[in-house]
């Protein structure tokens, strides 16, 4: 930070392209491809790969749109951020309204994936056990003040890598010793018989959770060098990494174990661990996803509950409630026990359905991201400048329609209970704007807001 005497403290422009690009790797978990891997086999048929390079193509077109949106507005920013500038602050406002649906309910996903993994090791302890021992260890740290990093350890994103990297070799040695180096060269893990259109469109959409995540490097663009250089290409490498990362660990999983049938759907990397590497990599690899669910746990329940101060700090939410920070521990510990609280419901969810409340918004988003692209070029145009029409236009076209196909192919409760929150939206935001006739406050999603979230708030 600067430190002149007068001047305010700002940012330092510190990170380049690697460091961006690490940090928003960091943040996708590269393992949790094989933590929902049973799921999406489920839905494909046991066709995995396809279904995330179905994925990958969706969040290229996205990524390219959020890269042209953070050069145009570099300054931390979000969905709804591009939203807002672009399109309308009340549609903005809707937007980031189901993102709030993706806070919500992603710390309670990252505990049901690690509580299916521990009771498929575990099996005579209750699953519940395990999802209520996850939120009460979690809350408990964050409500006490916890200094949760947004950037994920080095060490435990080390472990992972090397936990992935064991997995994928012992994968391909298991295939070798069975069908020799011309078993290592097959298209089934892309097609067999069971494959089909809706199944692949249904595992994508599945698949789309593990890359939540590369856009959230957004939040750096004021402390990265050259941001609206490096702030596009950072996006697009990361979700083109994070992709060939996701389709290899899938095609070596699914060449290791064809088909779809598992014990356990929920733990089925965990079933195929024990079988290309015995009980004692299997003991390594429930190590390696438990604390990483475990630390991403803390950083998502942390990161949702300073979201809602901010939001009760702007009048976006009622001040009463999620405006307060606790006295001694200087956190918002009402926001943290209602994150634990919502998390609950994991009890009575599967990973496949979970996944999709999250992606609901996630695509929803996604899509309106794409459209604010467009509105830019007709903007752009109109001021009499002459933009790339195959990059601010045909592409994120492409983008829109890809995310809203995803989005169609979602589980049936999640886009119920999307639909019916995007509802309960519209009527909060009438009230705000006293039936859209005043402009809707700003919510702050940005990295700034969350920093401001130690402060107490004056009674």
């Amino acid at each position: 930070m600067s430190h002149g005497n007068d001047a305010a403290p700002t940012l330092d422009r510190t990170l380049g392209l690697r460091s961006v690009v690490l940090f928003g790797l960091a943040y996708m978990t590269p393992m949790i491809v094989l933590g929902t891997f049973g799921v999406v086999a489920a839905s494909t048929g046991g066709a995995v790969p396809t279904a995330y390079l179905l994925a990958l193509v969706a969040m290229l077109f996205t990524a390219q749109s959020y890269g042209r949106m953070a050069a145009t507005y570099p300054v931390a920013g979000s969905s709804y951020t591009y939203v807002r500038k672009a399109l309308d602050s009340r549609l903005g406002f809707l937007v980031g309204w189901v993102t709030l649906l993706d806070y919500f309910f992603l710390p309670m996903v990252i505990w049901l994936i690690g509580g299916a993994y521990l009771q498929a090791q575990f099996p005579s302890v209750p699953f519940w056990v395990w999802i209520v021992a996850f939120i009460a260890i979690t809350t408990a740290l964050n409500v006490r003040g916890i200094k949760t990093a947004e950037r994920v350890n080095d060490l435990l994103m080390v472990f992972q890598v090397l936990v992935i990297l064991i997995f994928v070799v012992l994968a391909l040695r298991h295939v070798f010793h069975l069908g020799g180096a011309g078993a290592l060269a097959s298209t089934t893990p892309f097609s067999n018989g069971a494959t089909t259109l809706s199944g692949i469109s249904a595992g994508a959409a599945i698949a789309a959770y593990s890359f939540l995540g590369f856009d959230a490097v957004t939040t750096l663009t004021e402390e990265t060098v050259n941001p609206k250089r490096t702030m596009p290409r950072a996006i697009l490498l990361i979700a083109l990494i994070g992709g060939a990362i996701f389709v290899t660990v899938a095609y070596a999983t699914q060449l290791a174990h064809p088909g779809a049938h598992f014990d356990d759907e929920g733990s089925a990397a965990f079933e195929i661990a024990r079988t290309i590497g015995g009980d004692l990599f299997s003991s390594i690899f429930l190590a390696g996803l438990v604390v990483a669910q475990f630390a991403s746990g803390i950083a998502a329940q942390a990161s949702a509950s300073r979201l809602l101060l901010a939001m009760g700090r702007d009048g976006a939410l009622p001040r009463t409630f999620f405006a307060r920070v606790h006295p001694r521990y200087r956190t918002p510990a009402l926001n943290i026990l209602l994150t634990g609280a919502i998390g609950l419901i994991a009890l009575g969810l599967d990973v496949a359905t979970s996944t999709s409340f999250i992606n609901f918004g996630a695509f929803l988003a996604f899509t309106f991201v794409n459209v604010a692209v467009i509105a830019t070029y007709l903007r752009l145009r109109r001021e009499g400048e002459r933009p790339n029409p195959v990059t601010y236009a045909v592409a994120p076209a492409i983008g829109a329609v890809v995310d809203l196909y995803l989005l169609y192919n979602l589980d049936g409760r999640a886009l119920t209970l999307g639909l019916i929150w995007l509802c309960v939206g519209v009527v909060y935001l009438a009230y705000l704007t006293r039936m859209f006739r005043i402009p809707p406050p700003a919510m702050a999603f940005d990295k700034a807001a969350d920093d401001e979230a130690a402060a107490p708030v004056p009674q």
